[in-house]
């Protein structure tokens, strides 16, 4: 059983200009207390064809956690234009929250994003060269897609690199497999 649950994720600032911080107030439930800090990360990725073009925009440590509920804001910089090719400025692609505790990831909740042109005449006629500038973010609130992963809360941290103590590959480290849950609605109500 998971000790910590995410109850709710509200994207506050949306929609918004691109270069404008993401933040997002995120909930969660913890049923003890837990003698590490949980990671929290926000990741943009960049385009659907390389994980190589994706930007960890922040990264957060948030503990010591004693049970109950706990709520933060959690915001980062827009991500770097420079870095995602021209092409993928435009259009639909996602931004991810994750959390790991003891460097195992056991939540990512994604969110599709539409980056437009506001001016209706620019989406009609865009410019040869992407004005970010002129880019409006809008985060698909409504439909996010939550996955778990099944971790071992009790097990200490490994002591060498990653997935050289066992690990699958899947960045899960120790050799804890993988299992994706169900799919539910964040979309400012609780989940439970």
């Amino acid at each position: 059983m998971a000790k910590v649950q995410v109850t709710n994720v509200m994207v506050l600032d949306n929609p918004s200009p691109f270069l404008n911080p993401f933040q997002f107030q995120i909930t969660f439930e913890s049923i003890e207390n837990l003698d590490d800090d949980l990671e929290w990360k926000i990741i943009y990725v960049g385009s659907a064809e390389s994980e190589d073009q994706d930007q960890v925009l922040d990264s957060v440590l948030v503990g010591p956690i004693t049970a109950g509920q706990h709520m933060f804001v959690f915001q980062a910089n827009a991500p770097n234009p420079e870095l995602i090719p021209s092409a993928d400025l435009l259009g639909v692609t996602v931004v991810l929250l994750t959390c790991s505790f003891r460097h195992k990831e056991f939540v990512r909740v994604g969110y599709y994003l539409n980056n437009e042109y506001l001016d209706p005449e620019m989406r009609e006629n865009p410019p040869a060269a992407v004005n970010v500038q002129e880019i409006q973010r809008n985060i698909l609130t409504s439909n996010p897609r939550v996955t778990r992963f099944k971790i071992n809360w009790d097990e200490q941290p490994c002591k060498a690199a990653a997935g050289a103590c066992g690990g699958n590959g899947n960045g899960n480290g120790c050799g804890m497999p993988v299992v994706v849950s169900d799919e539910q609605l964040l979309n400012g109500e609780d989940t439970r």
